[in-house]
């Protein structure tokens, strides 16, 4: 089965509509797969619910559906570098699920491997708890989170094989395997994508069975979150 699709909007085609949840990969700006999340904003779809670690920053990546209001609702685990996001939390036009970086990781992957929920002890006795049910093992108090399961996943890897199956490279994996797993439909956008031929199976990090389709990616659109520059040999003091 060939999973190639010619580009981003041709894999969206007929699968975007108000109110859906979407998974995205990405930690900062890296490993975002921004061709899909263009194609999401130009769609005009509205009242998302996003599950990502962060919303990129003002103008990259997530934050340009924040900023065409096309999000109701947030569930991540990190909101700085994005002054939009901020201003629509303290404004009450934007609903946050704050959610432990550790245990947005843990429900993703819960959520993709067909486990319902889990007990963990992070965010016990504090505003994370708040309405969720608690029980103690052993002399200790966990908090019982639920797995999620999206609509759509987005993913962005180095290499992609026509079956679907996905390399990450260095830190540019971060939550993207994950994100993979826990969509109901899963688009990747791959910068280097085999044909013929197939990745080996120690390269594999997402299998196909994860995938539904795969796009290319633009290679050089890598934006750098925070870019710190000094003139030839100055003297740097750490």
């Amino acid at each position: 089965m060939n999973k190639v699709r010619t580009d981003a909007q041709d894999a969206l085609d007929g699968l975007l509509y108000d109110g859906m949840t979407i998974a995205v990969g990405g930690f900062g700006l890296c490993g975002v797969p921004y061709g899909l999340i263009d194609v999401v904003r130009n769609s005009g779809v509205g009242d998302l619910t996003i599950v990502s670690n962060n919303m990129g920053t003002d103008g990259h990546g997530l934050g340009v559906l924040l900023e065409e209001g096309q999000v109701r609702k947030v569930v991540g685990s990190y909101v700085g570098e994005n002054r939009t996001l901020e201003r629509l939390v303290l404004s009450g036009e934007l609903e946050i699920e704050f959610t432990p970086q550790g245990t947005l990781a843990e429900r993703l992957r819960a959520g993709g491997s067909g486990i319902p929920a889990f007990y963990t002890p992070s965010g016990v006795g504090t505003v994370v708890a708040d309405g969720k049910p608690t029980r103690s093992f052993e002399g200790v108090t966990y908090l019982l989170e639920r797995a999620i399961v999206a609509d759509l996943a987005l993913v962005h890897a180095h290499t992609a094989d026509p079956a679907g199956n996905l390399r990450y490279r260095y830190t540019a994996q971060n939550f993207n395997p994950l994100v993979a797993m826990a969509g109901r439909t899963t688009i990747a956008e791959a910068e280097v994508i085999r044909s013929p031929g197939f990745l080996e199976p120690d390269e594999v990090r997402t299998p196909g069975i994860f995938v539904d389709h795969v796009v290319p990616a633009d290679p050089g659109r890598k934006p750098i979150e925070q870019r710190t520059v000094r003139t030839a040999g100055e003297t740097v003091v750490r």
